[in-house]
């Protein structure tokens, strides 16, 4: 499902009405359609108590005016508040506020705070609110009268649809410009906003649906949206099936370079969730002192006993790699490898020679960040999987700057790099070399806990072994992390989940995503 910026909706709109015939008031006609079913689905209250729609004088308040007629034909009792003059609202919406008060609807005008009383004595009995204040256009921060309406609505208790947006809202980054409507469902149209699918504006969104309102195709293809968010949908379409007659060959080789003295446990929770997710060989490479840890505790991997140091970490050598990544199908390297000359140069080497795609996370990336150029010696996919710590180290930033612009951060990266990036996260972004990006839904608070993004390592390494692309190894294994977590946070609570519980909950989320589309 694409995910559009406001400029990139303003357009859509525009050619569909210009070019393709759709006139503007059958689009919104179509939008307060939807958003009235969504309505009386999700609120089925408003049989018995009435309905508050507070509407701007633009086209976002014209589609609560299509809203309140329609519900005022069901019989609905429903009442506009209405922040402007009635003399202020002008074409397709005046269209919508004559509509309405011919069926003798009623509309108060809103415009300084002497009606504040009133507003408040019909609160009181209100069953829902209908946000239609203000739209995706929004730029600069509200104050006066709309701040006041907004801040209203948030003290009454009363269960809020937002219409495409809630007010006050920044479209493309989602912060509250001042302060801005927490919605309990948000209903927006054709496609979801960018400031509606991640942090922050998750906090003020609530539940989201989309309503097709019948834009051009054409006029989409001529848009090009390069973001989209992943689905159910898509990612089932991208599980590969199995043939009786295969054998563990078939499903590739990965090799994970990882761990030392006190970090065996990212090398095993990496090599697990690989061969969970249904890797034909995993090899874990690692210190010569650990090879007995990782034979013990994970018996289905193989082990490559790797040269190291005094302190327990890996030595550099480049007779022993040479050797280890014969015959791999892909390599995946970083997890508990610590930071030191050593490591570096054996990260400087993988990139520089390595035949196999390559997936970086973890002390990886921060050996990384002593050089980030070293990914464009790569000949092969390079996957980077940073948490938003890692990121500002590789960017020499912060954590603050990156969290501000995590898709834009992610993109710039990847385009400028060449490479895949991963930034974790809420609503964690994946950035592909030609601009593309994609937003995933799924996941949970309680998957903030050590050893996630190991896993998240191994199931993206596994993917790439078994010869996924490394577009569909990140967007499938991102969408099923964040799955199994939210499975896992289901069955135990957020609160103490592990990761070794999202590793035993994998095979039945891929079983799960295949079975979705029949």
């Amino acid at each position: 499902m694409y995910v559009v910026t406001a400029k990139e909706m303003r357009e859509l709109e525009q050619l569909t009405i210009e070019h393709y015939g759709t006139p503007g008031h059958v689009l919104m006609e179509r939008a307060g359609a939807g958003a009235t079913e969504a309505l009386l689905n999700a609120f089925p209250q408003v049989r018995t108590a009435p309905v508050l729609v507070f509407a701007g004088k633009g086209n976002n308040g014209g589609d609560g005016f299509v809203i309140a007629r329609l519900l005022k034909k069901q019989g609905i009792a429903c009442e506009v508040f209405l922040a402007a003059k009635k003399a202020e609202v002008t074409g397709d919406a005046l269209r919508n506020l004559t509509a309405f008060v011919h069926l003798r609807g009623r509309v108060t005008e809103i415009t300084d705070s002497t009606q504040y009383d009133r507003i408040q004595q019909k609160l009181g009995p209100c069953g829902l609110i209908v946000d239609a204040l203000l739209g995706t256009g929004l730029n600069a921060p509200v104050r006066g009268l709309m701040a006041d309406l907004i801040d209203m609505i948030n003290a009454s208790g009363v269960p809020v649809l937002a219409v495409d947006i809630p007010s006050g809202l920044e479209a493309d980054r989602g912060v509250a410009l001042g302060t801005a409507v927490k919605a309990t469902l948000t209903v927006t149209f054709a496609y979801p906003k960018l400031g509606l699918v991640g942090a922050p504006g998750l906090a003020h969104v609530g539940r989201l649906e989309v309503v097709d309102i019948g834009t051009a195709p054409e006029a989409l293809a001529a848009i090009n949206p390069q973001t989209a968010l992943l689905t159910t949908a898509d990612m089932r379409a991208r599980v590969r099936g199995r043939h009786a007659d295969v054998h563990k060959g078939d499903f590739g080789h990965l090799l994970v370079v990882a761990g030392a003295r006190g970090k065996s446990g990212a090398a095993l929770m990496s090599g697990g969730a690989a061969l969970r997710m249904g890797t034909g060989l995993v090899t874990l490479g690692g210190p010569a002192s650990l090879n007995t840890v990782f034979s013990t505790a994970l018996m289905e991997a193989m082990t490559v006993p790797l040269p190291e140091r005094p302190d327990g970490s890996l030595s550099f050598d480049e007779k022993a790699m040479t050797e280890a990544v014969q015959g791999k199908s892909a390599i995946a390297f970083g997890p508990g490898v610590g930071v030191s000359a050593d490591t570096i140069g054996l990260l400087r080497w993988l990139l520089t020679r390595s035949t196999q795609p390559l997936v970086i996370d973890a002390d990886g990336l921060n050996c990384l960040a002593t050089d980030p150029n070293l990914v464009r010696a790569a000949k092969v996919p390079v996957v980077l999987t940073p948490h938003p710590g890692e990121m500002a180290r590789l960017l020499k930033s912060s954590n603050t700057a990156v969290q501000e612009r995590r898709l834009e951060v992610a993109r710039a990266f990847a385009t400028q790099y060449h490479c895949y990036l991963v930034l974790k996260g809420a609503r964690t972004v994946i950035a592909a070399p030609d601009g593309k990006a994609w937003i995933n839904p799924t996941g949970n608070p309680g998957m903030a806990s050590g050893g996630m993004g190991d896993v998240l390592t191994g199931m993206i390494g596994g993917l790439l072994a078994q010869g996924y692309s490394p577009t569909d190894a990140c967007c499938l294994g991102v969408f099923l992390h964040g799955s199994v977590g939210d499975r896992a946070a289901q069955e135990k609570g957020e609160i103490g989940i592990l990761a070794r519980d999202l590793i035993e909950q994998l095979p039945m989320g891929i079983r799960d995503l295949q079975q979705a589309a029949h």
